[in-house]
């Protein structure tokens, strides 16, 4: 099946996942799965959430295969473990929001609805890739679906999503800008800055810190000494909340009740994920400083398969109706994977397009 198609058509609300009905998944909510605030969630959405979740998996896992393999070169950063938060989160925005991201963004690009195939097609450097393969994996962009990065700074991307808020304020567009960042960010001055413009001018903000313990290879209370990080945004007079980063469920609760008083123009709204990473900080980590134990206690919060147990034991969804869903996912990376081997290098001569603005 072609991935093109969800370039324009996979974003929250009416979104109809690749590949949701080709598998023959039905489309009737003959069950429900409670969420975090005890609400139904019918097997559409439940299905929707552990799709997106799997799409996601399997695209990083093999991202590591194709750079272990020499294929994908430069940085590579994996957003295994914390599928949970960007599927959650992009439930509550609609098409016209803008979405801006960090270096560890494949995740959020494929929740966000960039064509899996234009996404392998940039990790491989080649034109057909959604920058042209002039970006890799830390600079993913498509003004398409409004993704603004893939920001290859720490915190770079918070004083874009105040600009961004700021023209549609001015230009009275009733839009929302969700800026996702880890923990790390928030020991940037760009962090403070950007919260206290934001609460200032009462702008369209959703700040969305993913919080893995760990910026880079530091903890972090070695590194910070407030913690709680929803008190150094509420220090800032932005309403602040923590959530399970693991649960995708909670995750779209929490976001949804921000992403709704930030329409309603209430200001800024900031959200804490409590999340974590089970791969290292990058492909070049040797990862020395977290025990495996650690790591190993946490991946017994997996999010995709305690969604998947969930939807299961509650008699929603069948083994059978996961195995479609996996089966799925399969045949879009193997698809993504052929797109991209078949893709063209940039020419030479165009090296210098772009580097400059021609005056007219």
């Amino acid at each position: 099946m072609s991935t093109e198609a969800a370039a324009t058509g996979h974003v929250a609300t009416g979104y109809v996942a690749t590949g949701y009905v080709a598998s023959g998944f039905s489309r009737t909510n003959v069950g429900s799965q409670p969420d975090a605030a005890g609400h139904p969630i019918g097997r559409d959405h439940g299905l929707r959430l552990l799709h997106e979740m799997l799409r996601i998996r399997r695209f990083e896992e093999k991202c590591a295969e194709l750079y272990s393999a020499g294929t994908i070169r430069g940085f590579l950063h994996l957003y295994i473990g914390e599928e949970a938060v960007a599927v959650g989160a992009m439930q509550t925005l609609s098409r016209e929001d803008a979405v801006v991201a960090t270096y560890r963004e494949h995740g959020h690009a494929l929740a966000r609805g960039l064509s899996m195939d234009r996404l392998m097609a940039e990790m491989y450097g080649k034109r057909e890739g959604c920058s042209h393969g002039r970006g890799g994996s830390m600079h993913v962009f498509d003004a398409a679906t409004r993704f603004y990065g893939g920001n290859a700074i720490v915190a770079g991307g918070l004083p874009i999503a105040v600009g961004l808020a700021l023209a549609d304020k001015l230009q009275q567009r009733p839009r929302v800008t969700a800026c996702f960042f880890g923990d790390g960010a928030v020991a940037e001055g760009a962090f403070h800055e950007s919260l206290n413009l934001a609460a200032l001018w009462k702008l369209p903000v959703l700040f969305l810190c993913e919080n893995n313990l760990y910026a880079m290879g530091t903890r972090i209370e070695r590194a910070q000494s407030q913690t709680d990080l929803c008190a150094k945004a509420q220090s800032y007079l932005v309403p602040a909340e923590a959530v399970d980063g693991m649960d995708a469920f909670a995750v779209e609760c929490a976001t949804r009740r921000a992403a709704d008083a930030v329409r309603q123009g209430a200001g800024p709204r900031f959200i804490e994920y409590r999340t974590y990473r089970f791969r290292a900080h990058s492909m070049f980590d040797a990862e020395l400083y977290r025990d495996k134990s650690e790591v190993e206690t946490w991946k017994q919060r997996d999010p995709i398969p305690a969604l998947a147990a969930r939807l299961r034991e509650s008699g929603v969804v069948s083994e059978t109706l996961l195995s479609a869903v996996e089966d799925s996912v399969a045949e879009e990376i193997a698809e993504a994977v052929a797109f991209a081997e078949a893709g063209s290098w940039e020419p030479v001569a165009d090296l210098l397009n772009d580097v400059y603005t021609v005056r007219p």
